[in-house]
């Protein structure tokens, strides 16, 4: 039987999930009539909301007697680590273009991985049936990004398919509108070529993904390099230095059919596939035969760059609305994701009550609070801060390469925006359609929540991709809220009237009828400082009759932050509180007069 490898690449909502559904529908591997959820491969609800694709997952069709193992590629760059790793086990990409928005930023950066690797890629046009596609000016343009990213004569001679995968063709020309995907199998089998793998050597392999089962453990995903492996076969671990991380037995080894893990007795070199059986090895390390002392060449794992702390939720709420609460119950979950999640790192803190937890970004990190929160836990998440390191020339800090579409009316906005930030303006083209590219070089520091405010400024339209760029020389202080806040000085519910008093302040976060506690964070204050409030005053009453009625009260909506903006809001001194149903914003110290102890600390 022959065998592809082939990596799917596209820009979030360009259809690849779509399109793998119909593959697997047209190649037999579902039953006609077996209902398949839409999306198969975006498995965890947050990926289904979100619409993104967070963990890379692997999945094989079987199509005329060739098996093509398809493993997908997460397209946001907090998740990059994945995916030069991933793009070693394959021999060939899959770009997927949407046909009305071309190529856009965040495909440029797989795309420049898997071309450097050496890898020729077959270009999918999809969506062609879209009234606003421009098939043609979009195969011209991703020419043109190949180009700009050092393609080789040999992978700029492309073979190009127009497709529709909601409509399940593919054809040669942009005018195809039926059909199915035959010519997409057959250019799969065609140009991509079989693994070159070693049947006749020793077995050895490099764990490319690593995951977790609560029956079988650590499940290391990756593709045999060389030799056969078979269940029970005793085997090791090591590490990209050559060390023995640890020996054992591969208890159990999965094949990737459709879209289960399916186990197999034996598994041949050039296949992709998961072994259960070992405790410690991760990412990058060689699993191999005994005999075996030589380390596979490995990607290195990109430095975490940002940490926030989780604490154990000790508001005066705590517990009423989450079922998990205790530091342990914390700890193990933690440690559980570190474990299958390269990219992350915990460090438990001295008083036994709080996590470090490093990422690369703030999105990795608002997904695993989001998900955690949806499990029933409640947490304190501190404001995010990044990892400095101690470089040759004293204190560096991490920058990032952000890239900018925005309507041309915008990009002075970005511009000026993105300079209090201390981010450098590297180049700057209009990319059609009267919009602008901006590229930057910024810290990482400086794009702590900016995302929301960079939202409102482009009015929604506007589109921004970060990737971890290199570490550089510290930039010095950069400008942080320009506001203080309104802070709860009572316990119980919030009153209309003294909320309607206190809309001159500031903005509101809360309705009334709310339960607050003091320390709480209900508003953002219009001038520089905090100010302590009470929402809770209710109207004096006397024996006069007053002309206004107390119906006549009209709130402005108060103003509600997702998770992520809230965790970009708060300030230094100020914690997140996440439950199953809530996001509030606390200062850390609730008691005015410690909060006064601390700050002055702090100045001192």
């Amino acid at each position: 039987m022959g065998l592809r490898n082939v990596a799917i690449i596209a820009h979030v909502d360009h259809g690849k999930t779509t399109l793998v559904d119909q593959l697997f529908r047209q190649s037999g591997t579902f039953r006609e009539n077996q209902r398949v959820e839409e999306r198969a491969m975006d498995s965890n609800d947050l990926e289904k909301e979100r619409g993104i694709t967070i963990l890379a997952k692997c999945t094989s069709v079987d199509w005329n007697g060739t098996r093509i193992n398809i493993v997908d590629t997460p397209g946001h760059a907090d998740f990059g680590g994945e995916v030069e790793r991933i793009l070693s086990m394959v021999d060939g990409v899959i770009l997927l273009v949407d046909a009305a928005e071309g190529p856009m930023p965040q495909t440029k950066f797989v795309t420049g991985k898997a071309l450097a690797l050496g890898l020729r890629p077959i270009v999918v046009v999809n969506k062609v049936d879209r009234a606003d596609a421009r098939a043609d000016e979009v195969l011209d343009e991703v020419f043109e990004l190949f180009m700009a990213l050092d393609a080789s004569d040999e992978q700029l001679d492309f073979p190009a398919l127009f497709a529709s995968g909601r409509g399940g063709y593919a054809g040669l020309s942009a005018d195809v509108r039926s059909g199915d995907l035959t010519p997409l199998f057959q250019k799969i089998v065609e140009h991509v070529p079989a693994p070159d793998a070693d049947p006749a050597g020793p077995f050895t392999m490099l764990a490319t993904l690593l995951d977790r089962d609560n029956f079988l453990g650590r499940i290391l995903t990756g593709r045999i390099t060389s030799g056969k492996l078979s269940a029970n076969m005793p085997i090791r671990a090591l590490d990209p230095e050559g060390k023995v991380v640890e020996e054992g037995r591969a208890s159990k080894v999965f094949a990737f059919r459709g879209l289960e893990r399916v186990p197999v007795e034996t598994a041949e070199a050039g296949d992709i596939v998961a072994i259960a059986g070992l405790s410690n090895a991760t990412v990058a390390n060689t699993i191999a035969e005994p005999s075996v002392t030589e380390a596979l060449p490995a990607q290195p794992i990109d430095p975490p760059t940002l940490a926030m702390t989780f604490a154990v939720n000790d508001s005066p709420f705590a517990g009423r609305e989450g079922s998990k609460v205790t530091s342990r119950m914390i700890r193990d979950r933690l440690l559980r994701e570190a474990e299958g999640n390269v990219a992350i790192r915990v460090t438990e803190s001295a008083d036994k009550d709080s996590f470090e937890v490093a990422g690369r970004g703030e999105l990795q990190l608002g997904v695993l609070i989001e998900t955690m929160r949806r499990e029933g836990f409640e947490l304190g998440i501190s404001r995010p801060r990044v990892l400095f390191r101690d470089g040759e020339n004293g204190r560096e800090e991490p920058y990032e390469n952000v890239v900018i579409d925005v309507d041309d009316e915008h990009s002075g906005t970005v511009v000026e925006k993105m300079a209090l930030r201390k981010g450098e303006l590297t180049d700057m083209r209009p990319s059609g359609g009267g919009k602008t590219r901006l590229t930057f070089i910024a810290p990482s520091r400086g794009l702590i929540g900016y995302h929301g405010e960079f939202l409102s400024d482009t009015r929604g339209t506007g589109i921004m991709n970060r990737v971890f760029d290199s570490y550089g020389p510290h930039k010095g202080q950069i400008a942080g809220r320009q506001n203080g806040v309104l802070v709860s000085m009572e316990q119980g519910e919030a009153v209309a009237y003294a909320l309607n008093a206190l809309e001159d302040r500031g903005i509101l976060f809360i309705s009334p009828g709310e339960p607050l506690y003091q320390g709480m964070v209900i508003g953002e204050n219009a001038k520089p400082q905090d100010l302590e409030v009470n929402p809770l005053k209710s109207k004096q009453l006397t024996n006069f009759r007053a002309s206004g009625k107390d119906d006549a009260i009209r709130l402005t909506p108060p103003k509600r932050m997702t998770l992520e903006q809230a965790i970009a809001y708060i300030d230094d001194d100020e914690l997140v509180e996440v439950t199953p149903k809530s996001i509030r914003i606390r200062k850390r110290y609730l008691d005015p007069h410690e909060r006064k102890r601390e700050a002055r600390k702090a100045a001192a």
